[in-house]
């Protein structure tokens, strides 16, 4: 596996599994995007031995080895792998943090065994890092301004929460057929909902008052996101105000089905997507260009 081939396979792994983010990452400068496709690559590639229907093979062994390939890799030694080339390259690239890819790598290994959250603190230690590690390994890639890079850390851990949380209410029906529950188990004896009633065809009134509930959760989530945004590069910027548009919109169809995510499973209309792209694109091509002259013109 060449070290193209590499960026190309986690390219491919976003643009099937990720496909608003996928998009949002069309605004990014051209050099930068591969970079965010490897870490998604890698994310999504690690998901998948913990939560694919169709994985056949011991989980556990898998993501051990996993873990000892990612060990070489990272260690500058060829693997035989064809995500984790394109993964050790951008976390050499960029300085990412050690510390964030085994956070990573230990809420993906709770999936093997942890079913139940008891309260949203709890659940706030898992996404910590199955999501908030997620942002700050972006981060590098992304640029914060100078002298704004600390400043940037908790809106970036705050944007992975928010999009997580979202994810978590769009598929409880989906988790649930892999029996978890991400939603607190306190949560759940607040409002008075069984687990079985997550399996109901509809939504009872119960269920729908813990969805909003945890939807406000995540509202709360964006809004601390939102001022990391200005603290990036100008060329950042429409790629993360696009996904936290699209991410957020995720939400907002779930609260116009009344929080009804047992029906169907809410997606942002392709119509919609388009034009959330189309009205950050010039601002992107304008930053991109911008910064570009700058590079030309400096000595």
């Amino acid at each position: 596996m060449t070290l193209t081939a590499s960026y190309e396979r986690c390219r491919k792994l976003n643009a099937s599994h990720g496909r608003s983010y996928y998009l949002a990452t069309l605004l990014l400068p051209a050099w930068k995007r591969p970079h965010v496709h490897a870490l998604y690559g890698f994310a999504r590639y690690a998901d998948e031995i913990v939560d694919s229907f169709g994985m056949t093979e011991d989980r556990e062994t898998a993501l051990d080895g996993l873990t000892a390939r990612l060990a070489t890799a990272l260690a500058g030694e060829p693997v035989d792998d064809p995500v984790l080339p394109a993964f050790a390259h951008t976390v050499r690239s960029f300085g990412i943090d050690h510390a964030d890819i085994d956070a990573f790598l230990r809420s993906m290994r709770a999936d093997l065994t942890v079913n139940r959250y008891a309260t949203y603190d709890d659940l706030l230690g898992y996404m910590e890092g199955s999501a908030a590690v997620i942002g700050t390994m972006m981060l590098p890639v992304l640029e914060p301004l100078p002298g704004a890079e600390e400043r940037a850390r908790e809106p970036a851990r705050q944007l992975g929460l928010a999009f997580q949380l979202t994810n978590f209410l769009r598929d409880v029906a989906e988790d649930l057929e892999r029996g978890r529950v991400y939603l607190p188990q306190e949560d759940l004896g607040k409002f008075g909902v069984e687990v079985e009633d997550l399996r109901r065809p509809r939504a009872v009134p119960a269920v729908r008052e813990l969805l909003a509930f945890e939807a406000r959760r995540a509202k709360d989530h964006y809004r601390s996101a939102l001022t990391g945004i200005e603290l990036l590069v100008p060329s950042s910027r429409p790629c993360i105000r696009a996904a936290y548009e699209l991410y957020g919109g995720i939400l907002g169809e779930i609260e116009a089905a009344g929080h009804d995510v047992l029906v169907t499973r809410a997606r942002v209309p392709r119509r919609r997507r388009i034009a959330i792209f189309a009205r950050h694109l010039l601002a992107a091509s304008s930053a991109d260009r911008a910064e570009r002259r700058v590079t030309v013109e400096t000595p």
